[in-house]
């Protein structure tokens, strides 16, 4: 039985709990799990496993971060969901648009002269929060009705936070896109200001997501699931939220194209592709979460061109500009994600999770340097915006 229990010993590099405390902290914690432990991670949700402190080391579990409540949760087949069922697909779309509504909103209102915290850092921590409370959640919702908690997870917490614009906005620190009056080691600073603030702190509000989860769970009673009637009225609202977006983008004001309705247009296909990559994907390796890395790659690589194309001397026309924010922030912003990546990070077991963080952050800075940096120091773009989009 020794010989069993030894084969289990992991260790998980970014999550540990001190004892009696219930706090989280950022120290190694080498564990040796019994056949029981054992057995439980197995048919656990990834909530309550990285709830426990424990790490999964199967592809398949691994990318079960995105899909719908399964028999992995031991739910009856009646409850079960087609990952790509229409009930499914269909709830992602107003998730995405909240999504992306929720981050820009929340940007706009941490940017401010003389702001001292960089407004990312909001939209990250809120979205690996609720990606807690929906990770822990992930059994009651599958009892409930298990298409929600792909679309809180999956649709409005991957498409409130955002990969490719965190790694924008760490290299825009590199080259100083802001001109500030400092110093090329300044530079160098708020670009790992930006890096390792963002990690630690989606890290821990994940973690925090979860442990409140866990603490007000057993207080509310779980709900009755919607009848059939009920179900397929949600799948149709939800598709006309997604299809009023191409009326407001045509019929609001002008001014709303560069701010909103833009990017409500791009945020389900975002969402999609981002879903599909990580299905086909995720369980094809072991050492990464190969789908999601492609996502916030992929991602990265093309806000990078937008803001390229952005910047070009001879201004593209007004509609077009409003068309590549909206890709910007609608499509890229859903296609890329932290929350998901977050999850995966403190799921994974020890050189594992350092590897693909690793990876991840550094194929995304390099895609950038050949996109961006190769443009400006080229002489061919400017460093600042030249779109100009229209007002009335």
């Amino acid at each position: 039985m020794q010989g069993k229990e030894d084969k289990y010993t992991q260790q998980t590099p970014f999550s540990t709990s001190q004892a009696g405390t219930g706090m989280m902290v950022l120290n190694p914690l080498k564990r040796t799990l019994t056949p029981l432990d054992y057995s439980l991670r197995r048919r656990s949700d990834v909530g309550s496993i990285i709830a426990r402190h424990q790490a999964i080391d199967d592809a398949n579990s691994l990318a079960s971060i995105d899909r719908p409540p399964s028999e992995v949760e031991e739910l009856p087949p009646a409850k079960i969901y087609h990952p790509l069922s229409i009930h499914v697909l269909a709830l992602l779309m107003p998730a995405s648009i909240f999504g992306v509504l929720a981050r820009l909103g929340l940007q706009a209102l941490a940017t401010y002269n003389g702001q001292s915290v960089f407004p990312l850092a909001y939209v990250q921590a809120t979205g690996c929060f609720i990606m807690g409370i929906g990770l822990k959640m992930k059994v009651p919702f599958g009892n409930f009705y298990g298409p929600l908690y792909t679309a809180m997870t999956t649709g409005f917490c991957g498409s409130l936070t955002t990969f490719s614009g965190w790694q924008v906005d760490v290299f825009d620190s590199w080259v100083n896109t802001g001109q500030f009056h400092r110093g090329g080691l300044r530079d160098v600073v708020d670009g790992l200001t930006k890096t390792w603030v963002t990690l630690v702190l989606s890290l821990a509000s994940l973690q925090l997501g979860i442990y409140v989860c866990g603490l007000a769970q057993p207080y509310f009673p779980a709900p009755r699931p919607p009848t059939k009637n009920v179900r397929y009225t949600l799948t149709i609202l939800a598709i006309l939220t997604y299809a009023a977006a191409f009326p407001a983008y045509f019929l609001l004001p002008h001014n709303f194209r560069h701010q909103t309705t833009a990017a409500l247009l791009f945020s389900y296909p975002g969402t999609l592709t981002r879903y599909l990559l990580s299905l086909n994907l995720n369980p094809r390796l072991k050492t990464l979460p190969l789908g999601t890395y492609m996502a916030n790659s992929l991602g990265t690589a093309l806000l990078g061109f937008f803001h390229v194309l952005q910047g070009l001397p001879s201004a593209v026309s007004p509609n077009t500009c409003s068309l590549l924010q909206g890709l910007g922030d609608g499509y890229c912003g859903c296609l890329t994600t932290i929350s998901t990546f977050a999850a995966e990070i403190i799921a994974s077991e020890g050189w594992k999770a350092w590897t693909y963080t690793i990876i991840s952050w550094i194929t995304g800075q390099l895609l950038l340097l050949v996109i961006m940096g190769s443009s400006f120091w080229g002489g061919r773009v400017k460093e600042q915006m030249t779109c100009s989009f229209q007002t009335s």
